[in-house]
């Protein structure tokens, strides 16, 4: 986690770096080394940019609005595992093959805001 936190500014002192370092060999290199150089400083700012972006959130759509059935309507397969939460009289389950692939849900259950996660 560490080194995840310091990414970041790693990454943009390691651009930089080699901005520099390119900068200094572009005047005396000739087509072909610019082209090599061009690749590399093209492959070093993917890198800088990747490191600030959360991937995560491409992989793990949000829920925007969480739809729920009756048990009776349910199509769930009685071996589906479940999330279940009960507050007061309101109840709501989640099955985890859902939870799975979304991993955090928000909902209010009997009036108080929830976050569900597995």
């Amino acid at each position: 986690m560490a080194i995840r936190q310091r990414a970041p500014i790693i990454s943009l002192v390691c651009a930089v770096a080699c901005l520099l370092f390119v900068a200094l060999l572009w005047e005396t290199s000739d087509k072909w080394r610019k082209g090599v150089l061009s690749a590399v400083m093209l492959l070093v700012t993917a890198a800088a940019v990747m490191s600030r972006l959360n991937y995560f959130e491409w992989m793990f759509h949000p829920v925007d609005a969480a739809k729920f059935e009756a048990e009776s309507s349910s199509k769930l397969d009685a071996k589906e595992m479940i999330l279940a939460v009960r507050y007061g009289d309101d109840a709501r389950a989640y099955p985890i093959s859902q939870m799975a692939y979304h991993h955090i849900l928000n909902d209010v259950v009997g009036g108080v805001p929830i976050a569900v996660t597995y």
